[in-house]
């Protein structure tokens, strides 16, 4: 298998690479870790109306490019690279993908252009104070009363829920899980943000008191399409995280260039030059494994499942160490709140428990190779 992009698509991270050395250098992200949303609503429809980068995944008829999972990696792998602060991974990933993978037409028609073109902001709400990404994890209810249906409990974690306008939401009902669609000012939702070690990327908790909300169709029971989309979104999320890494490494080997010891250049050591090599070969294995996940989420692969777990496994451990060893070689100055290190450490860190640990989705591709009996069932 080729695990090259085409021109086409290596044009387009050139294109969004630039934009967003333009639109978000490290003052800006620096602006909106401090900032009430979190991020700037006018450079998200910007991004959204001029680029079309929220719209990638959805068909034209919708409004979208009409693109697929890899066009979406790639620009998930520039993000990460500038560390953008924006929902992106919540509405065009999580909240696209849900809507995409369901049964409901209408909820496209009403909900798809928006989320292609900026206009809303979405999110898909599981986890509650478990922290568990399976069926067992859910335990807010859902009742059916006079033909509509109210939402009991409370979420945890959530990404950009306090933000949101489109709050897609897990549920437990009468008959299994449900996916319903809440407005994000609907009358008996609260929300507040939560604190996280990673400021650049904003969750809440949201708590929902007899909260009207409309189901979506699925095919099935709605834990089915809940894990469909969690997989597509673990792929996004190690394309994001290649970036993440990648741009850690880079930021090592110029300051191995410049910073002297000794009357020479810290690269030059044998050490320092083994922890890069090290490094180097984690993050272009990370992205073979990413690469080959966003293809096999692009051609449907039966096998995707499996290859999403091993991606976001390996990827996350890539961009920690990565990471980590970014400030090793930045030495005193890389522990600095001055200096960006530790920024993308902490994206690193919270990305590796997004959708599950290593060590859970190495437990989940044993379970999918036939390796473990499933011990997730709801």
């Amino acid at each position: 298998m080729d695990f090259a992009f085409s021109e086409e698509q290596e044009e387009l991270g050139r294109t969004v690479r630039a934009f967003l050395a333009h639109t978000s250098p490290e003052t800006e992200t620096r602006r909106l870790m401090e900032a009430p949303e979190g991020f700037d609503r006018a450079l998200w429809r910007r991004m959204g109306t001029e680029l079309g980068l929220q719209g990638l995944a959805i068909p034209e008829e919708y409004g979208g490019a009409g693109c697929g999972p890899v066009e979406v990696g790639v620009v998930m792998e520039e993000m990460g690279r500038a560390l953008l602060c924006a929902p992106f991974l919540s509405s065009a990933v999580l909240a696209t993908t849900t809507l995409l993978r369901c049964a409901d037409e209408d909820a496209r028609k009403r909900l798809l252009p928006g989320l292609a073109t900026g206009e809303l902001v979405g999110t898909l709400a599981l986890t509650e104070d478990s922290a568990r990404w399976d069926a067992a994890g859910v335990q807010l209810t859902a009742r059916e009363s006079n033909g509509s249906w109210l939402l009991t409990g409370h979420k945890m974690f959530v990404l950009d829920g306090a933000t949101a306008d489109v709050v897609l939401t897990v549920a437990r009902t009468g008959d299994g899980v449900g996916v319903f669609w809440v407005d994000g000012d609907a009358a008996g939702l609260t929300r507040e943000p939560l604190p996280t070690m990673d400021p650049t990327r904003r969750q809440a908790r949201l708590d929902y008191r007899d909260v009207p909300a409309t189901r979506l169709r699925t095919h099935g029971d709605g834990w089915d399409l809940v894990s469909e989309v969690l997989d597509r979104a673990a792929v996004a999320l190690a394309a994001e995280q290649v970036g993440v890494a990648s741009r850690a490494l880079d930021m090592a080997v110029d300051y191995a260039k410049v910073r002297h010891q000794f009357g020479r250049p810290i690269g030059s050591f044998q050490a320092v030059k083994h922890l890069l090599a090290d490094v180097l070969l984690e993050v272009e294995s990370a992205r073979a494994a990413a690469h080959y996940a966003l293809l096999a989420s692009e051609n449907e692969d039966p096998e995707l499942p499996a290859v999403a777990s091993l991606a976001k496994a390996f990827c996350s451990d890539a961009g920690v160490q990565a990471t980590e060893e970014n400030i090793q070689v930045h030495g005193g100055i890389g522990f600095t709140w001055e200096h960006p290190a530790h920024l993308y450490l902490k994206r690193a860190k919270t990305s590796q428990l997004l959708f599950g640990d290593p060590a859970y989705h190495r437990e989940l591709l044993a379970r999918r190779i036939g390796m473990e009996k499933d011990k997730g069932a709801a």
